[in-house]
Formats: C-alpha cells, structure tokens, sequence
C-alpha cells in the first residue's frame, strides 16, 4: 500500500506545484489525485501501474491531444521513473453525473460527438484491411479465453467466431480512437472536456461508438441523435453492421474480466450484449 509520505503522485505534485492540499473526491479511482496549489487552481495527478499504459497515455496528450486543444488536460509534470503524470483540470462536472434524461446529459451527447468528430477527422485513414485483421485476432484470443473458462456455449463460440471472420475481412476507416468514450469520462462545463487517454491509439473508427452504443444508446436512443448530431453523421448500414461485430468484443471482453474480476454487473452486461448480437 502508498502511504502518503512515499506517493509518488502527492511527490510529483509538490516538486512541480509547491505545496499543495488534497481533495477527497470519492469518484475517483484510487490511482488519481486531486489536489489544489495555492492559488487554488486544480491539478489531477494519475499513476499508472503499466507501462506501457503510461507510455501511451503519455504520448496521446503530448501528441494527439493537440488536436483537441482547450477539450483536454494538459501534462504540467511528469515521473518517467515512477509512471506517473500531473495534469491540468477540466473545469466542470462529470457527465456522469448529471441527471439522466435533462436538457444538460442530451447537450453533453451532442458536445461529446463534436470534440471526437475533431480527433476522428483530424487523424482519419482511408479504408485498410490492417485494422480489422488485428481486431479479429483480439476477438479470437478474447474467444479462446472465454471458451476454457467456460462462459460460452458452442453457439456463442461459433458467433463469435462469425464476427472475427467480418472482422477479417472488412475493410474499414482507421484514427485515432479515445477506445473508452463514454459519460465517466467525459466534463461538461463552459467547454466540453474528455480525459483518461490510457487506452487511445489508432484503431478503427466506428470502434469508438462501441461502449455508447451497448452501455448507454439502447436504452436512450435521443442520446445516440444527439451524438452523431454533433460527429456530423451517422453510420451508414455498413458501418452499422460492422458495429455489431465490435459488439462481439464490448461482449466476450465484459465477460471474461466480469469472470476474472468477480464483477457481477460486468458480466451481466457480457451476457446481455452477446444475447443481443445477431
């Protein structure tokens, strides 16, 4: 356990700040800080226990986040040696937070598909087949993972299959995808921003839909409206289908870290977004 004394985060921030004075914030993770300098401004300060989460946390806001000017944290401090990274906040509130089915969450969905609509556009790739053989081996080795622990039937394994294969053989645009796009993640204030880059890479574009469209949309349609009001579009039928097949992955990934993990309400959605794909 970090104590206080040894917390490379609490370090990082009073080498860089001076002194400064922490924030409970209960929603957080227990990796983030919050903490307030002197003249009350707020900083976050985030350790990651990967390193190459880091590492690519690290370069999506010295790189990408560019694109995204005044939407997103900037990095004020750094610990190479210890993965750990202070940054500036976003003023406002997390979306999820907000009351749901208010004026503000449908504003927070159009806001939401603008700010990426900007990295997506920004960082686009024509159609490649690269992308969606490298996602159809992820799904088969999610599959594979699934199948000895027992959490799929034959059924389930043979459909999952059926979306590696679409997978394979789809090509699809690629950019620089957030790949944990949804309310948690997101601030709304007098600007809208987004944070927690760990996971962003170049994947393939519809991808980043993916946890809106089978943790929040199914249930609130108005708010899938709202968001591609903002991208500019919606999917067309071909990328709607190939949606679905990402769905394959959002379900057999859920399942097997809610098995792992011991985490009910993951698996339950594993098991509910499977039943669903066709």
């Amino acid at each position: 356990m970090i104590t206080l004394s040894d917390d490379p985060r609490l370090n990082l921030a009073r080498g860089a700040l001076g002194s400064v004075r922490i924030v409970h914030d209960p929603t957080l993770p227990p990796r983030v800080l919050r903490v307030v300098d002197a003249e009350g401004n707020e900083f976050f300060v985030k350790h990651l226990s990967e390193r190459d989460r880091y590492v690519r946390e690290l370069h999506a806001y010295l790189t990408w986040g560019a694109n995204l000017i005044g939407h997103v944290p900037r990095v004020v401090g750094r610990q190479d040696r210890t993965c750990t990274l202070l940054l500036t906040a976003v003023p406002g509130v997390r979306v999820d937070s907000v009351a749901p089915g208010s004026p503000e969450e449908e504003q927070a969905h159009y806001e939401a598909g603008r700010v990426l609509g900007k990295l997506h556009h920004a960082t686009s790739v024509a159609r490649t087949g690269a992308v969606g053989t490298e996602l159809a081996q992820r799904l088969r080795n999610w599959t594979a993972r699934a199948n000895r622990a027992g959490l799929i039937s034959t059924v389930e394994r043979d459909r999952l299959s059926h979306h590696a294969d679409v997978l394979a053989n789809t090509l699809m645009d690629s950019a620089v995808c957030h790949l944990d796009y949804q309310p948690r993640n997101w601030i709304l204030g007098d600007v809208f921003g987004l944070c927690d880059f760990e996971h962003m890479r170049r994947d393939a574009r519809i991808r980043d839909f993916a946890r809106l469209e089978f943790r929040r949309w199914q249930a609130a349609p108005k708010l899938r409206t709202a968001f591609f009001a903002g991208y500019g579009r919606p999917p067309n039928d071909t990328e709607q289908r190939l949606l679905e097949s990402f769905g394959a992955i959002e379900a057999v990934t859920a399942l097997v870290r809610g098995h792992e993990q011991d985490d009910l309400a993951l698996s339950t959605h594993g098991r509910t977004v499977l039943a669903r794909l066709p």
